[in-house]
Parts: structure tokens; sequence; C-alpha cells
């Protein structure tokens, strides 16, 4: 992803919002940074080539990081919490 930003002189934050928005699905980023806020909104001036779209769709391994999104005890977990 360094490479990728370092090539368009945009921040990582910058190259995944342009990856989401060239793929057509809303993001609603957050901040309360006025710096990063500017940030965002300076994803307009340029777009990712057909390439740099491929690389970056192959990072995805289709699996969490964090937990599994399919296991049952993990989901009942996460809608108990109040």
């Amino acid at each position: 992803m360094q490479k990728i930003a370092d090539k368009y002189k945009k921040s990582i934050a910058q190259i995944i919002l342009r990856w989401l928005l060239q793929r057509n699905i809303v993001c609603i980023s957050k901040s309360v940074r006025i710096e990063y806020l500017k940030e965002n909104f300076n994803v307009f001036d340029f777009e990712l080539s057909s390439e740099d779209m491929n690389l970056i769709s192959t990072l995805d391994t289709k699996k969490s990081c964090f937990f599994s999104h399919y296991d049952s005890k993990i989901i009942e977990w996460l809608c108990s919490m109040k």
C-alpha cells in the first residue's frame, strides 16, 4: 500500500478511500483532527489505475484479523451487547 501511496503522492488512507469510491462503495470516514478531515476530502483529484485497483483487491484474504463473522458464538455475543 505504501508503494501505491507514494506513486500517487497520497496517504494510505486516501488510497483506501479512493479504492472504495472507484468500486462504488459508500464510505464514511471519521476523524476529529482537522488535518485528517481535509485529507479525507482530497481523494477526488486522482484515479487509481486498473492495475493498482486489482493489486489492492488481491490483499483481501477473506479472513478477519479479529474474529470470524461466521462463528455463531461470536455473532450471539455481538448481538447480546447493549
